[in-house]
């Protein structure tokens, strides 16, 4: 056979066959090492959370009780400066809230200590709270889910309810978690201004490439529906056997 002589079908089957298991491996290291590193960034969050739980909220319930001490200490002729302290002791409250928000967002115990369903009616009520829109969730009943699959959950939730409160200006949204033959759908529904999806992804900056990604990781899928004027629908669809 010639150099310029293609090989017989057989050959460039077996050819076609090696590059393809070729591919296919490199793509489930790859989604192995992305997973890796998602694992790694939830322990970083789950360190970060309890170090901010347990370090700088505690010194911060600390000073506030202290400074409260000082201000019933001091005489009531000094009313100026009693007033200068409890200025202070409302921003050591309003800093010390702050701080255990954050410490919650990062990584909440609820999604260790409870599970998902408690921790997206948490989520719902804390994010619906804050930007005054009602969020309605829905749950059928769930089978086992181990850890990584429930933060993945919970971490698109999470994002895709973030999006609605800062772009949305949405009035009521609807969160809907069902599992389907052996794949979780998690669907999130909001009744805002909507957008023109491919325009916005093009843009970049609304984490919706992010949540795609971490679908991908999973082998999970990722639809969006949205025209302007007529709300949003985002919808993921992940296996409970994703490996």
């Amino acid at each position: 056979m010639t150099r310029d002589t293609p090989p017989p079908p057989a050959e460039a089957h077996l050819r076609y066959q090696h590059l393809l298991q070729r591919l296919e491996a490199s793509e489930r290291e790859f989604r192995r090492l992305g997973r890796s590193v998602l694992h790694v960034q939830e322990d970083e969050r789950r360190r970060l959370a309890r170090d901010l739980h347990d370090g700088v909220g505690q010194n911060l319930t600390a000073l506030k009780h202290r400074l409260a001490q000082i201000g019933d200490a001091l005489p009531a002729e000094l009313g100026t400066l009693r007033a200068s302290l409890d200025e202070a002791i409302a921003l050591c409250a309003d800093t010390l809230d702050d701080t255990r928000q954050l410490s919650r967002l990062l990584r909440p115990p609820i999604l260790d200590d409870l599970g998902l369903e408690p921790t997206l009616r948490w989520l719902a009520r804390s994010l619906g709270e804050a930007a005054g829109i009602a969020i309605t969730v829905e749950i059928e009943p769930l089978p086992a889910l181990d850890e990584e699959l429930q933060t993945l959950l919970f971490r698109v939730a999470q994002e895709a309810l973030n999006n609605v409160a800062k772009h949305a200006g949405a009035r009521s949204v609807l969160v809907h978690l069902v599992e389907r033959s052996g794949r979780m759908q998690l669907q999130i529904v909001d009744d805002g201004c909507g957008f023109d999806p491919v325009q916005t992804q093009a843009a970049g900056g609304t984490g919706l490439g992010g949540i795609r990604e971490r679908l991908q990781l999973f082998n999970g899928q990722f639809e969006l529906r949205s025209t302007s004027g007529h709300g949003t629908r985002l919808r993921a669809v992940v296996p409970l056997d994703n490996r």
